[in-house]
């Protein structure tokens, strides 16, 4: 008996290539979904930790391990809150807060949501006041701390997406450079308007900071910035 034409799938066919591909994206597509799932904890903490370190810089502590990071925040920021530009708190946080204000992005400040970190250094009040703005190539952000006069700097400290090193990276990269904001004054003779700046050419010590040398439009980005996002914190500034 003459055995039947058995055909095999045919490995260099158009149907074969497609399939083939199709699962294969389909495959790598699950790996690259398991291994984010895997690694977001641990990427969540990360990104946890440094706005941690950022915002304990602006108090002017540095220096911790990770380990200390976490304790020293605990330490010192009392609560996380939230506020409207009423000067209304929405949320009052916690201790060592992460699930209020510290939750709190740029999309949220637009939408007038305002993260206010009290804190206490050395037995004295501190503010701290998340900024965000745009510098020569990307976005830039921060932290301002105030005192507890809510009128001079105690510190601050600035990070960016992809500003030039040497120049506009300075904002982050020189302490020195952040280090002239500390005791200058928020306001001026306008008591209604934010006065703190950065400038090519000081003509108010009391209230600018010399400008990054050859990177202009990265501290205009930055003065506008503090002008902007302090400024939604007037009724909380003014207020006594």
């Amino acid at each position: 008996m003459a055995e039947g034409n058995k055909k095999g799938f045919d490995t260099n066919s158009n149907s074969y290539t497609i399939i083939y591909s199709i699962i294969i994206v389909v495959l790598v597509a699950f790996l690259l979904a398991f291994v984010f799932q895997a690694l977001k904890p641990m990427q969540d903490a990360n990104v946890a930790l440094d706005k941690k370190k950022q915002i304990l810089y602006s108090l002017n502590i540095g220096g911790l391990s990770d380990r200390d990071v976490a304790a020293k925040y605990d330490e010192v920021v009392l609560a996380d809150e939230i506020m409207d530009a009423r000067g209304n708190v929405l949320e009052k946080g916690e201790r060592g807060g992460e699930k209020a204000g510290f939750r709190l992005n740029s999309s949220d400040f637009k939408h007038g949501r305002l993260a206010l970190f009290v804190c206490k250094v050395n037995g004295q009040t501190k503010y701290v006041i998340p900024v965000y703005g745009t510098g020569l190539w990307g976005g830039i952000s921060g932290y301002v701390a105030i005192n507890a006069d809510k009128s001079t700097i105690f510190g601050t400290y600035f990070d960016h997406e992809s500003e030039t090193a040497g120049l506009g990276a300075e904002i982050k990269d020189n302490p020195a450079w952040r280090a002239q904001f500390k005791g200058k004054r928020l306001f001026a003779r306008d008591p209604g308007r934010i006065a703190l700046s950065v400038k090519k050419k000081v003509d108010d010590p009391a209230t600018q900071v010399d400008a990054v040398t050859g990177a202009t439009l990265t501290s205009n980005g930055v003065s506008e910035m503090l002008h902007t996002c302090l400024g939604e914190y007037m009724k909380f500034l003014k207020a006594q």
